[in-house]
């Protein structure tokens, strides 16, 4: 029995709106036949060196192994903007996988990113590069969002080219604009032909 090729959408999320935005970027994925998605969230971590965290979350997703990295067709990453740049639990999952890049497990894999911010210039655009720059050091390939999403145009809210986007209007905001959602889920859709493509 052979089990469908997956598309990771593997996250961290502090308040909701990463969380949410993976189920709309995995409706995405659900749209294409032959692939499915596999949603995995990563841990937060402690400035107390003694601190663990249980191998189980409270709630959402399990938390992602580096067997399901490995194995997947296709990732979807995605964080929210901290200064620009990816929060530190999905930076500190990431640097534990140079084994994976030693073997190229990831090489030629298509990767694509999501994030949120408080603010329209809360780095969005930035932590979507933070994102794709040790991907691209594992030999994957970045899948932005083209302007045939012609939310892209039209948004008021998140989007951008090089990634899905939700602006938060507060910390506590996780609810996603009509146009979030549709870009979210034309991402999901992308990397999941893509994924098929390249297999």
């Amino acid at each position: 029995m052979t089990s469908s090729p997956y598309i990771l959408i593997l996250f961290y999320s502090r308040h909701g709106s990463i969380a949410e935005m993976a189920k709309h970027i995995a409706r995405g994925v659900n749209k294409v036949t032959g692939v499915e998605a596999k949603i995995r969230q990563v841990p937060n971590v402690s400035s107390n060196t003694e601190s663990t965290e249980p191998a189980l979350p409270d709630e959402g997703a399990p938390y992602c192994t580096l067997e399901e990295l490995s194995g997947c067709a296709g990732l979807a990453m995605g964080s929210p903007s901290y200064f620009g740049s990816m929060a530190a639990p999905l930076k500190h999952f990431i640097d534990q996988t140079s084994t994976l890049w030693m073997t190229g497990q990831l090489i030629d894999k298509p990767a694509c990113g999501f994030t949120s911010a408080s603010t329209m210039h809360g780095g969005q655009e930035q932590c979507l590069h933070s994102m794709m720059t040790p991907l691209i050091h594992h030999g994957m390939i970045w899948l932005g969002l083209p302007y045939k999403n012609k939310e892209l145009i039209s948004t008021t809210s998140g989007g951008t080219p090089y990634g899905a986007s939700h602006l938060a209007s507060s910390t506590q905001e996780n609810t996603l604009t009509a146009e979030e959602k549709k870009l979210c889920e034309a991402q999901g859709e992308r990397i999941a032909i893509m994924a098929l493509k390249l297999t």
